[in-house]
């Protein structure tokens, strides 16, 4: 194999790449590789860990063909240390892979390539949908921190994909609180449903490059496709919660806030929180006040008056703190919106005008 390239389109492969290799495979060096394959076609990059995986195109000329596997740390380590100016020449003899940068060249040990295990696409998939890879990128993100962390009951530790004909919804939850995320699609598409581990989608997320991306899948997997690289993650085997039981239907008060006045009211009572990281919240109709209290014994206390727009009941309950804090990132609403369903019910937050949004939120012992 004998290539040429530019080093900023070796750095960003390589990093992007990367994410997808095994960290911790002493069993199988193949899967802690990085496989760059160079033929008529072009050159590309494959790494997996046999939980998720990548095939991406990187634009490079190839003056002799042939194929390679690079440990992924060694390799992203040398990228890291390149100039994004200037080019590089990779060009394999045997097991080693010769870098030539400038006027520095470095000898890499490889990988038996025969080793690198194919990865698994959706095989004659019946499903697909088209969405704006920035749309993708950010729901992805900020709905896969409300799912588990705990591989107990993997369903929790998975996104759940829904489809329908003019739209896709995104669900995540840890049983402490869920979010869901409904998002538009502009072209119509069939029903249908999938759970991808979270951690996955993550990486995936993260890996998206600025198109449109095509998102396909059957019984086993799923891929995220676009005209350079194809993003694949195996599904989760489980069946998802009829998590819509759990949303109240009715409310005894709601409560609408300026969104910086409650992040910032949170901020500081947050700073008191107990070791339990509990914040009370108390809606106060007459006064037209959301008042926020935290006390922690080693600490101190605090308490915030936030101004609002309030109808129904006077109620009080805590929560944990982080969990409220989760919905500045699932939404930009200027304001936001509370529901609450009674005393020992669950908590709802919308962004005010954000109707594609629901992020419900258990509240804590008393």
């Amino acid at each position: 194999m004998h290539i040429l390239i530019e080093n900023k389109n070796l750095i960003s492969a390589v990093h992007t790449a990367a994410r997808f290799a095994e960290r911790r495979s002493a069993t199988l060096p193949a899967l802690a590789s990085i496989l760059i394959l160079a033929s008529d076609e072009g050159v590309k990059m494959r790494s997996t860990n046999l939980e998720a995986g990548i095939d991406l195109k990187v634009p490079a000329s190839v003056k002799a063909p042939g194929a390679v596997a690079v440990p992924a740390t060694l390799l992203q380590q040398v990228a890291s240390s390149l100039s994004p100016e200037g080019s590089t020449t990779l060009e394999q003899a045997g097991d080693v892979l010769t870098m030539t940068v400038g006027g520095s060249k470095l000898s890499l040990k490889t990988t038996p390539y025969e080793d690198f295990p194919s990865i698994p696409f959706p095989e004659n998939p019946t499903h697909r949908l088209i969405l704006p890879a920035a749309t993708l990128r950010g729901v992805l993100a900020a709905i896969a921190s409300c799912a588990s962390t705990s591989t107990i009951r993997p369903e929790l530790a998975s996104i759940l994909f829904s489809m329908a004909r003019d739209s896709v919804t995104l669900v995540a939850t840890d049983s402490f609180r869920l979010a869901e995320k409904k998002i538009p699609v502009s072209v119509s598409t069939t029903s249908g449903a999938f759970l991808i581990p979270a951690k996955n989608a993550l990486e995936i997320a993260q890996a998206l490059p600025e198109e449109d991306i095509i998102i396909s899948f059957d019984e086993h997997q799923c891929a995220f496709i676009t005209n350079t690289l194809i993003l694949v993650s195996r599904l989760t085997n489980a069946t998802y919660p009829d998590y819509r039981q759990i949303i109240p239907k009715e409310s005894v008060v709601e409560a609408t806030v300026l969104r910086k006045d409650f992040e910032t009211a949170l901020k500081r009572t947050s700073i008191f929180a107990d070791a339990f990281q509990k914040v009370r919240l108390s809606f106060d109709p007459k006064k037209k006040e959301l008042v926020l209290s935290a006390r922690n014994q080693d600490l101190g206390e605090s308490t915030e008056t936030v101004s609002a727009q309030l109808s129904g009941e006077a109620a009080q309950m805590s929560f944990n703190y982080r969990y409220l804090a989760a919905i500045f990132a699932l939404t930009g609403a200027e304001s936001l919106t509370f529901s609450v369903a009674g005393v020992g019910r669950p908590l709802i937050i919308r962004g005010a005008g954000d109707a594609s949004l629901l992020y419900l939120v258990s509240p804590m012992n008393q």
